[in-house]
């Protein structure tokens, strides 16, 4: 009967046969056609202007395109020019009109190279999909430049028609700009940013304004996002670390610029009881509280194993050190009353009346701040802990283990989990941290888990067995910092164990790939982000400009076309200006991590398995039609 009246509803969708025979065959159609590029980005970190350049440029992918469309046909710079046009069409037009002595002419030949290289990157995708990219104001001229017309004897002088018309009447330039983002929105069939998007870099609001607009697009949550995440949702203690972390950035400017955060009453703060109010001011001084409230949540969440930061009853007043984890350190303090002023020797946990009051705005700041809570909503909606994607497995940080390789059992809220089920509970609770009824217990318990997948112990996304705040503000020596990661990174070219997660996510354990990213790879000391043979790929390469010197270079990007996956090795970004004006770009190597043994179509995605199953439901209606059923 279900399934009878799930017939009746497909067929108001088909309403004849003709209507179904048509879409079995554009669906039948669309499994033969090549599978389109995945491009895999990691650990962004704010850095926006070089994150929209390997957007744009799609890791290359651009390049490679007009290789194949003009070979040798054209010289190198003129490619280079090509390229460098179809990144930054307006930029790129407006030094071009000042240095062109005929621009009509060069309009002519700059279409046709568009066109050509349009043409190229949208032949593995249907007609229907390829109009959904085109401007409505342009969408006729579009289809007549990229459609083969039989019927036209002389194409050339067909085409050249057209192309003179548009450059008659003024509008090439706006042409130009449209073809432009077409290519660079084709090349690109779908994007996976596997975490990180927030923290060391200016601008996370812009990488998130940039991302709201893209066409087909996943992220798996990082460390660095489910904080912003819970800040959203109003935990303090999230809160705290966020503007910590700004502070300790000198970013600052995306809280009160970005975002619009009023900080004027924490800076106040700062002036009152610090007697300055500079960024290390602000940074000691929302560490304090972020430590303050961290104390008691760890003391009331027992199960989270995390005793180990409680540091404040730990403190030896008198002798100004710290004992941590069994061993005394010596703390850089000179005067408790000008370096902690907060922290009473006699409670020392406890928030003062003022630290309370401060909290109190920044909580109203974030969760009344429409842009921020925008852009979270929209990290919930693209947003997973993990995805599962044409066979392969994308996480942030790392399946936590134990030393001896099996999966690490994680108590929450009274119940164990671990592997692929600890990933669920987890983003069941952040996902009720932000969307259940404010003052629910279900909120309170979200949020805590929220603030756990940031800094947990055993948490995915963090890996590591401390996120040492209180060592690197108030002990010098660089030992007492250490911060161990989770074993998980011992056992990456461990394939039984590779090949155990993979099996927990239901996948092939003999072509399935993990993609993570989290620990930056350092290729100056010979790291390499491909792991047990290809299987694992940990694709952290440093984005942050805060990791180059550490990693030696400036990030590793990840794509998968139909013929295999390549891995992206990028040198420093000089900046968008230096490839508008020299036609430079950015400096990048290129791996080869896989080659498919044949070319990958639309039937071997995960869309292919949706596409046929759609085909088998259209053919019952079509017998239902054909018996007169329906």
């Amino acid at each position: 009967m279900k399934h009878e009246k799930y017939l009746s509803i497909l067929a108001r969708q088909y309403p004849n046969e003709r209507a179904v025979i048509t879409e079995i065959v554009n669906l039948q159609a669309i499994l033969s056609l090549p599978k389109g590029t995945e491009h895999f980005l990691t650990d962004i970190h704010g850095e926006a202007e070089q994150f929209s350049h390997v957007l744009k440029n799609g890791s290359g992918s651009i390049r490679t395109k007009i290789d194949e469309v003009f070979g040798n046909t054209e010289t190198a710079a003129t490619k280079r020019a090509l390229a460098t046009l179809i990144y930054y069409p307006r930029e790129k037009m407006e030094r071009v009109r000042q240095t062109e002595e005929d621009i009509d002419d060069w309009y002519t030949v700059t279409l046709h190279r568009l066109v050509a290289m349009l043409r190229r990157v949208s032949s593995k995708y249907t007609r229907s999909k390829i109009r959904k990219t085109m401007p409505d104001d342009f969408a006729y001229v579009i289809e007549e430049l990229i459609t083969e017309k039989e019927e036209v004897k002389d194409k050339a002088a067909y085409y050249n028609e057209i192309l003179q018309t548009v450059i008659r009447i003024g509008a090439a330039e706006a042409l130009i700009i449209s073809l432009c983002e077409m290519i660079q929105c084709l090349v690109i069939d779908h994007l996976h940013i596997i975490g990180d998007i927030f923290d060391r870099g200016p601008g996370p609001h812009e990488i998130l304004d940039m991302l709201l607009s893209y066409h087909s697009l996943d992220i798996q949550w990082g460390n660095h996002d489910v904080v912003w995440m819970g800040a959203a949702a109003g935990s303090l203690v999230c809160i705290a670390n966020v503007v910590r972390l700004c502070a300790r950035y000198n970013n600052l400017d995306v809280l009160e610029e970005g975002y619009g955060i009023n900080l004027t009453p924490l800076v106040t703060f700062c002036m009152k009881t610090y007697g300055k109010m500079d960024r290390q001011a602000v940074h000691r001084a929302i560490l304090i509280m972020q430590l303050k409230l961290e104390d008691s949540l760890i003391r009331e969440n027992p199960e989270f194993g995390m005793e180990n930061r409680l540091i404040f009853d730990k403190i030896d007043f008198e002798k100004k050190s710290v004992q941590i984890e069994g061993k005394s350190w010596q703390l850089n303090v000179k005067d408790f009353s000008i370096d902690m002023p907060t922290v009473d020797p006699k409670n020392p946990a406890k928030l003062s009346l003022d630290e309370e009051a401060v909290l109190s705005r920044l909580v109203y700041s974030f969760t009344h701040c429409e842009k921020l809570q925008r852009h979270v909503r929209f990290l919930y909606r693209v947003g997973n802990l993990y995805k599962v994607f044409n066979g392969n497995l994308l996480y942030h940080g790392c399946m936590p283990l134990d030393s001896d390789g099996n999966f690490l059992t994680v108590r929450l809220f009274g119940r164990d989990f671990s592997g692929k089920a600890l990933y669920d509970e987890l983003e069941l609770w952040a996902r009720r941290g932000y969307f259940a009824p404010n003052g629910s217990k279900e909120k309170e318990k979200g949020e805590l888990i929220l603030w756990y997948l940031w800094t947990g112990p055993r948490s995915p996304l963090f890996g590591k067995d401390k996120m040492a705040c209180f060592e690197n503000m108030f002990i010098d020596d660089k030992e007492a910092s250490r911060e161990k990661k989770n074993h998980y990174y011992d056992e990456v070219e461990d394939v039984e164990v590779v090949e155990k997660i993979l099996a927990e996510f239901h996948l092939d354990t003999k072509t399935a790939h993990i993609v993570n990213g989290h620990v930056p790879q350092e290729v100056k000391k010979g790291d390499s982000p491909i792991k047990c043979g290809g299987k694992l790929l940990i694709i952290d390469g440093g984005f942050a400009a805060a990791y180059h010197e550490k990693t030696g270079i400036a990030g590793y990007t990840l794509v998968c076309n139909s013929y295999g996956l390549r891995l992206v090795v990028h040198e420093k970004f000089t900046g968008s200006q230096s490839v508008i004006e020299t036609d430079s770009d950015i400096v990048s190597d290129t791996i080869q991590v896989e080659k498919f043994p044949s070319r990958h179509f639309v039937a071997d995605t995960d869309r292919g398995s949706e596409l046929r199953e759609q085909i088998a439901e259209l053919e019952e209606l079509l017998a239902a039609y054909r018996k007169g059923a329906i």
